[in-house]
């Protein structure tokens, strides 16, 4: 009898974890076709596809950065410095492409894959805190985005007859560019964590990085290319951003970076690294560009607003998150 018992509450406890796993990974995509629904219900032009097809635009600016922030925290780091590097890849790119294309494009990733390259150097071999080493990033990367552009007095304009406008002015099938791009960003992100080795290394990195080293896991080589990727990513943002604006705004970028933690903590990645899904970052984008287009839609509303609802829904997300977590390890 006591056997039978304690079966049963064996399976009990193994139902609530999964489910708690699924609530986790899945939580932000429940809310958004929630918040999606009732918008369009309640406001007649959200739901046509000009403003959905408005919000993806605007989305995928900032989903390029969710993208390699995804692979950096689910390693157990931080990136502070991708909303400078954001701002500095789009005047790299403005001023670039009054040599042409190529130089755009190419020089901004070039510089801010350094940027990228050289803080992973420093945390993974160095083993200084993600925290202090990006946030020296941040400075730098703003520090030079000011001396490029003579203290913010520069505004470097695109030429109008420069093909670079296309990259994200362009439009196939009615979608623009950059939202085909970050699709198969997207595609290829998920393939790495759930297709390859280096996906899994970095879960288990964010797990438990000693673990994992006396495992025999490339730790070093994995981190250096997320923090890598990630500044990469954060060029590509400020290159789209600059062909998108046609020009190379330096205001832009500021506290970018908590805006895309935010995105990537929404889709369900745990702060504390060891688990996340590319999917859901990409959910927590969107979520956050739908709640910034309602409040658009309701006139009356202030942008502080988006900050406070956005602030809400992510403190009652990192709670329940952390509940959730609780309930995965009590699981026999």
């Amino acid at each position: 009898m006591t056997t039978t018992v304690r079966r049963q509450e064996s399976a009990s406890a193994s139902s609530r974890a999964r489910l708690a796993r699924l609530a986790q990974r899945q939580g932000a995509l429940v809310i958004l076709v929630v918040a999606v629904l009732a918008a369009t219900f309640s406001f007649e032009s959200f739901g046509t596809a000009g403003n959905l097809s408005n919000i993806a635009l605007q989305a995928s600016f900032l989903a390029v950065v969710a993208l390699g922030m995804t692979f950096v925290i689910m390693s157990g780091g931080i990136d502070l410095s991708v909303g400078s590097v954001f701002a500095l890849g789009g005047v790299l790119a403005a001023w670039g492409a009054g040599h042409g294309t190529w130089a755009a494009i190419l020089l901004p990733l070039g510089v801010c894959g350094l940027i990228g390259l050289v803080q992973g150097l420093v945390i993974a071999r160095g083993g200084l805190p993600a925290f202090i080493v990006t946030l020296a990033g941040l400075l730098f990367a703003r520090g030079l985005l000011l001396f490029i552009s003579d203290e913010g007095s520069t505004t470097y304009k695109v030429p109008p007859d420069s093909a670079f406008r296309q990259l994200a002015q362009g439009e196939f099938l009615g979608i623009g560019y950059p939202v085909w791009l970050v699709l198969v960003a997207f595609g290829i992100g998920g393939l790495v964590l759930h297709r390859t080795s280096y996906g899994a290394t970095v879960l288990a990195i964010g797990g438990q990085e000693e673990a994992a080293d006396l495992m025999g896991l490339p730790v070093v080589r994995t981190k250096m290319i997320a923090y890598t990727v990630s500044g990469l990513l954060a060029g590509l943002g400020g290159v789209l951003m600059a062909s998108y604006t046609s020009s190379g705004v330096t205001v832009l970028g500021v506290g970018m970076e908590l805006e895309v933690i935010s995105a990537v903590v929404l889709g369900g990645t745990l702060l504390t690294g060891g688990a996340g899904t590319v999917l859901g970052s990409l959910v927590g984008v969107l979520l956050l560009q739908v709640i910034k287009n309602v409040i658009n839609q309701v006139g009356s509303l202030n942008s502080n607003w988006q900050a406070v609802i956005s602030g809400t829904i992510l403190l009652v997300v990192v709670t329940v998150q952390r509940w959730l977590a609780t309930v995965q390890r009590r699981a026999p």
